[in-house]
């Protein structure tokens, strides 16, 4: 397994763009995440709306910057409200990012997210579990919970990136991004993300985020990770648990863009 490690320049790089460029990103996301998800893109210098009507969406995709596409709490209708705003995004030429929640244990998830294959995301970020069941290699973990590592599913996320031209975030204790030829890991982190609801989705808008940014694409997601272990690693060490982390974890975001 080929792969190198994050240069700690390109996050704080990345984390420069963030504040200069402050793109305007689209969350279409689940309803469990959304004002954290918004308070992490704030706290990095990115804007955030979360536009879900079916018409809406799709006439909110061309003023946006990004689009993050998270089926965490997916029903029919917003699968088709989903679908017009990644129509939309193709045809703006915007990127856009989806996150395979609990891909390959439940059935409408799975098929949606395989339908949204075809037009080409710009990035996909999921745990192992959920990359490996996108890419046809497994049946998906426990929910939202993977059963495998992200070692274990790095040439699912390779084979994945090649087959439809795109960059794969394989998430987990250690990160692996790739774009099926390069490949970098990102370390750093913490157990206490598990420990609270949406640091993953969270992830997943700052990986569509970066997206936005001019650059190398693979360069910017694996700063995008890397800035989110970061400071995960910086708010273990200055909380006392799920509760004060979440404060500290904001905090932390937010100064790594003021250093």
């Amino acid at each position: 397994m080929q792969a190198d490690l994050l240069n700690p320049a390109l996050v704080a790089h990345t984390s420069h763009l963030f504040r200069s460029r402050s793109p305007l990103v689209h969350c279409m996301t689940n309803d469990v995440v959304q004002t954290f998800t918004a308070n992490v893109l704030l706290a990095i210098g990115a804007s955030p709306a979360m536009v879900i009507d079916a018409d809406e969406a799709r006439q909110f995709v061309a003023m946006a910057d990004a689009l993050l596409i998270n089926v965490g709490t997916l029903t029919k209708e917003r699968a088709l409200a989903m679908r017009l705003a990644v129509e939309s995004a193709s045809a703006n030429n915007k990127p856009w990012t989806l996150d395979p929640v609990a891909v390959g244990a439940l059935a409408l998830r799975t098929e949606f997210c395989h339908q949204l294959l075809a037009l080409k995301p710009a990035a996909i970020r999921g745990n192992a579990s959920e990359i490996m069941a996108l890419a046809g290699m497994s049946l998906g973990g426990r929910g939202v919970d993977t059963t495998d590592t992200a070692a274990a599913a790095l040439p699912a996320a390779q084979a994945l990136a090649r087959q439809i031209s795109t960059v794969v975030a394989v998430t987990g204790e250690v990160d692996y991004v790739t774009d099926g030829r390069r490949t970098l890991m990102v370390t750093g982190g913490s157990s206490l993300m598990t420990r609270v609801v949406g640091t993953g989705c969270a992830l997943s808008a700052v990986v569509v985020a970066s997206c936005a940014l001019p650059g190398d694409r693979l360069d910017n997601v694996a700063a995008a990770c890397g800035i989110m272990k970061r400071a995960g690693s910086l708010a273990t060490e200055n909380s006392a648990g799920p509760g004060s982390f979440v404060a500290v974890f904001l905090d932390a975001l937010y100064g790594e863009g003021q250093a």
